[in-house]
């Protein structure tokens, strides 16, 4: 047998064999514990990437790792296959959206497998196949006949040069379309939405989630939780009142004038018709824009007059009615109360319009003097009746108190989160499976006729509607009531839906009676590890915890979270820059595992950088790690020459014996810890370590075969491959994937001495090896006879002294 690493060969050989063998094929009746562990399905655009290896091969170590720790691990993999590219393709090329899909799904297949993943691959899931959508649109109608799937009339993020409606979470904070960069403006559209914002408040609650911080505060903000007050200001001549909601309506005796979002149903109600031609043209105007462009601070604010008034409820003045786009009807009631004097966007508009500015919350030292810039802090009330002298916070209390006692005021609790919009204008998504009935009106498709399936010859053209309404097939049907002629729904689900519940697929992925084995979901759920970007929070991971708790609402699961813990990958740059196809900086994994071999890629990714940071692309770092896996293969290989070395001492052999729990020890929680790149770091030390003791010293043959195996052990979850085929020819039974992860003695982990740094008025003087249970008087008296501190000592004595136990002693004189 050849004792030259081809890592090539060794790593098909292998693939092989698992595949034979079954050996990662998961089962349900496993008597041990549990363990789910996924990671972000990847979208089917074409050759996996360096970044696909990046996510996907550091769980897969982690999984590794589990499975050796005694538990029956599911991770599972799938592709997120509908999706708007595949459409785009299918106009400029001519290629069907299925074709290009499946094309790229069996591409990506083949290179997954080389990674030499622990997929269990009898569990794949494509979300594009009716095996699957027929289940996505069989969840919609549970949501649809609960009441939280509805259609209404609303104004819609358009992009127009992706020809479709986006969700508020795909419009970037420039105003423009998340995948194409194009400015975003409005259409008003009859739409599809899921009620998410139902779940506002158990949404803001993360009690139970091992997550990263700032993922749970982006999902915060995005919820934008605000208590307040909502108030009803009268129309002038006794119409309908206007509700606003407020934060502060201690200031409503400054109110000047009240401002409504251009979409707000009483527009047309409160113009009149001497303004009505200019609020129109406003209106139009404010359509073209998106709502990150009307919200920017750095635009100026702009309105309109509608020619109306309301009466302010405590001080009975009128209150001129505004339009502005700066009001959006999506958040709180789409009307607000201008208080220019303490607040600074409506500052700026009552000095465009010339609008009074009267103080009511006075800044300290204030003198009756007009104010340079809203006063935003809090105060004394000023300028208010009754509630002159109050602190603002005082008079927050006792105004909101009054105006619930007189009916015309109520505490609420208002958030940003605005209802899921999931209808998109495009063929290449999962059917909407309802019916229009001239008759019969909105009518679900019945269950038994699920799935609704996607016609093959649609007709792809840049229209800005769905394929789907040209197609006369797919558009003309029966009405499931009546029988009468009706036609379908012809926008699809948007693709975060397929997403938001595939980790539940996963359980029982051709399962005929559900969308999943309700036995096995209990089994199996929730995901015990979740892994993927951060760039995700406000989207697919809000959608799917939604998604959970309004199916466990509907008493198809019993839980309440999807995902336990969640770990965040970085990006890996290329020249310090994103990879992407128009920048021509893509970094195709193929040409380094064909060469190097795809151990020393997975083991490159984890060493390259933080995990949760990501860094710089660096074929010379790969070349380094694809060296070390190679000392690896040769320190098996090594031709133990005995006669020349040293007999080593009872201490060296301490040494090692220390080294090899300290690394198994170090590997363990590193790996625990996503601290990926020292967990590699640490195997290295390890590696060296062991190199030069086999090239100096004789080591019994029992303890060198229980260092090598261990770290063959220990470098199993990384490189699988390299591991398997060291482990076999060392005569180890096969596989060590399925032996268990090295233990150690926490007694052989914990250090009997340390290096003390002693310091002199906080400059490094000397350095002694002590024992680990020396007392701080024992430091005084070591250091007080230290011949190089003695000089530094007063009258040979030491005043003062500070101690860190384990590390360093400074003495101040």
């Amino acid at each position: 047998m050849t004792s030259k690493y081809n890592p090539q060969e060794i790593e098909i050989k292998w693939q092989a064999r698992w595949a034979e063998d079954h050996l990662y094929e998961v089962r349900d009746d496993d008597p041990r514990p549990k363990f789910y562990a996924l990671t972000m399905f990847p979208y089917t655009s074409g050759d996996l990437h360096v970044g696909h290896w990046y996510a996907l091969a550091p769980i897969d170590a982690y999984a590794r790792y589990m499975r050796m720790k005694g538990y029956n691990v599911l991770h599972p993999i799938g592709f997120d296959a509908f999706g708007l590219p595949a459409e785009n393709v299918a106009i400029k090329q001519g290629i069907h959206p299925f074709i290009w899909t499946m094309n790229n799904i069996d591409t990506m297949r083949r290179q997954l497998k080389k990674m030499g993943n622990v997929y269990d691959w009898s569990r794949e899931i494509i979300t594009c196949l009716p095996e699957y959508y027929k289940w996505t649109q069989w969840l919609f109608l549970q949501l649809y006949h609960a009441g939280l799937a509805y259609r209404a009339l609303a104004p819609a993020n358009w992009c127009p040069h992706c020809q479709t409606v986006l969700a508020n979470e795909q419009v970037m904070s420039d105003g423009t379309c998340e995948r194409c960069q194009t400015p975003v403006t409005r259409r008003l559209l009859e739409q599809w939405f899921l009620r998410i914002a139902r779940y506002a408040e158990e949404l803001l609650n993360f009690d139970s989630l091992d997550w990263p911080e700032r993922v749970k505060i982006m999902q915060h903000n995005w919820i934008g939780r605000s208590e307040g007050v909502e108030i009803a200001f009268p129309l002038a001549g006794g119409e309908e009142p206007i509700s606003i909601f407020t934060t502060r309506p201690d200031t409503i005796y400054g109110v000047t004038f009240l401002v409504l979002a251009p979409e707000h149903p009483l527009v047309s109600q409160v113009t009149t018709n001497s303004h009505r031609q200019a609020v129109n043209a406003y209106i139009e105007a404010a359509a073209r824009q998106s709502d990150i462009q009307r919200l920017s601070t750095e635009r100026e604010k702009t309105g309109v007059f509608t020619g109306s008034y309301v009466i302010n409820p405590l001080n009975g003045k009128q209150v001129p009615i505004f339009v502005a786009d700066y009001v959006l009807l999506s958040y709180g009631t789409g009307a607000v109360m201008g208080v220019p004097a303490h607040d600074s966007r409506d500052f700026d508009f009552a000095k465009k319009y010339d609008i009074p500015i009267p103080v009511v919350i006075a800044p300290p030292g204030w003198q009756g003097e007009e104010l340079a810039a809203a006063h935003v802090e809090s105060g004394i009330m000023v300028n208010s009746g009754q509630f002159n002298g109050l602190s603002s916070e005082e008079g927050l209390k006792a105004i909101t108190d009054l105006m619930e006692v007189q009916g015309y005021g109520k505490r609420t609790v208002t958030y940003r989160l605005r209802d899921w919009l999931i209808s998109r204008q495009r063929y290449w998504g999962a059917p909407i499976p309802i019916v229009y009935c001239p008759q019969c009106g909105t009518v679900p498709v019945p269950e038994s006729q699920l799935p609704v399936l996607l016609p093959e010859d649609a007709e792809f053209r840049p229209t800005g509607e769905s394929p789907l309404k040209y197609n006369a097939a797919f558009l003309n049907t029966i009405c499931p009531r009546c029988h009468s002629p009706a036609q379908r729904e012809t926008d699809t689900m948007d693709t975060f839906i397929c997403s938001s519940w595939y980790f539940l697929r996963y359980v029982s992925p051709h399962y005929n009676a559900g969308p999943f084995d309700p036995e096995k979901l209990r089994l199996w759920l929730p995901v015990d590890l979740y892994t993927g970007g951060v760039e995700h929070a406000t989207m697919h991971l809000l959608y799917a915890r939604f998604f959970t708790k309004a199916l466990r609402d509907l008493g198809l699961v019993n839980f309440d979270e999807p995902f336990l813990r969640l770990v965040n990958n970085g990006t890996i740059l290329a020249d310090h820059q994103k990879m992407s196809k128009s920048r021509g900086n893509v970094i195709n994994p193929d040409e380094y595992v064909s060469r190097l071999g795809a151990d020393a890629m997975r083991a490159y990714l984890m060493f390259m950088a933080p995990w949760e940071q990501g860094g710089d692309w660096s074929a010379q770092g790969i070349n380094g790690i694809a060296r070390w896996l190679k000392r690896v293969w040769d320190l098996v290989h090594s031709e133990r020459e005995r006669g020349h070395k040293s007999v080593p001492n009872d201490s060296t052999l301490m040494e090692l014996r220390r080294l090899i729990h300290k690394t198994t020890k170090k590997v363990a929680k590193d790996l625990e810890a996503f601290h990926l790149n020292v967990m590699l770091a640490s195997l290295m030390e390890y590696t060296n370590f062991l190199a030069k003791m086999e090239k100096s010293y004789a080591i019994p043959e029992p303890l060198w075969q229980e260092a090598v195996e261990k770290l063959l052990l220990l470098l199993a979850p990384t490189a699988p491959h390299l591991a398997e085929e060291l482990w076999q020819r060392m005569g180890h039974p096969y596989s060590i994937h399925n032996h268990p992860f090295p233990s150690w003695n926490e007694a052989m982990v914990t250090e009997e001495e340390f290096t003390l740094i002693i310091q002199v008025n906080g400059k490094l003087r000397d350095k002694v090896v002590v024992p680990v249970t020396i007392t701080k008087e024992e430091v005084q008296a070591l250091v007080s006879g230290r011949p190089r501190i003695q000089p530094y000592l007063k009258n040979g004595r030491v005043d003062r002294l500070f101690y860190i136990p384990g590390r360093l002693v400074n003495i101040v004189n």
